[in-house]
């Protein structure tokens, strides 16, 4: 049975509570986290960047002087790597880096990633995070009083949690993210990851 603390609104712990298997307390496969990770990664690159090409810089294509009897080294041309104002070498080109991963994999991925958080008691339920008004400090005095002032906690929002979102944009380690965008990535980059009893029933479908 996978538990997790289950924190009050004003942030006192009540109890442990039993989280779904099927979603905290399944096989874990590294190797599709791996892959899943890998590719949301790859995914968030640009891939914009470029370097002009030797014909492409502004130059000559004439020989700036003669290959011998001068003294001075051997050149072909003004647009050369070695030359200022020249290409260059080996530079950057415009690249897709968009990775695909099988569904099932990412799924299992993803659950893999809960387990984990899970197993190392670093997934935390809180009974309402549906804050009145976008309050940092009312936020900052619920986290600490539950002791979770870890670098990287990770909120995981439900909607009609808005002024959480608020709330935390002025906290430095705290990083907030809907539930429907949460990924593999994510998960494990995380400390704690924080949620509310919406947002877990949200995330799991109200499995038990």
């Amino acid at each position: 049975m996978v538990t997790a603390k289950l924190y009050a609104q004003t942030g006192e712990f009540k109890e442990d509570i039993n989280l779904p298997e099927s979603y905290f307390n399944v096989e874990v496969s590294e190797a599709c986290m791996y892959l899943d990770i890998k590719a949301i990664r790859s995914n968030s690159r640009q891939g914009t960047s470029v370097t002009k090409t030797r014909s492409q810089v502004s130059g000559s294509t004439a020989k700036p002087w003669r290959q011998k009897g001068s003294g001075r080294a051997r050149a072909g041309s003004n647009t050369s790597p070695i030359w200022v104002r020249g290409n260059k070498a080996h530079g950057p080109k415009m690249r897709d880096h968009i990775q695909k991963v099988n569904k099932k994999v990412k799924r299992k991925a993803f659950l893999s990633a809960l387990t984990v958080k899970a197993k190392e008691n670093q997934i935390v339920v809180f009974e309402d995070l549906s804050l009145k008004a976008p309050k940092t400090k009312e936020l900052l005095e619920v986290v600490q009083t539950a002791g979770l002032e870890e670098r990287n906690t990770l909120f995981l929002v439900a909607p009609g949690e808005d002024n959480l979102t608020l709330s935390a944009r002025n906290i430095p380690w705290i990083r907030t993210m809907r539930v429907s965008d949460a990924n593999t990535y994510e998960l494990i980059r995380a400390g704690n990851v924080v949620m509310s009893k919406i947002a877990l029933d949200a995330l799991t479908g109200g499995a038990q």
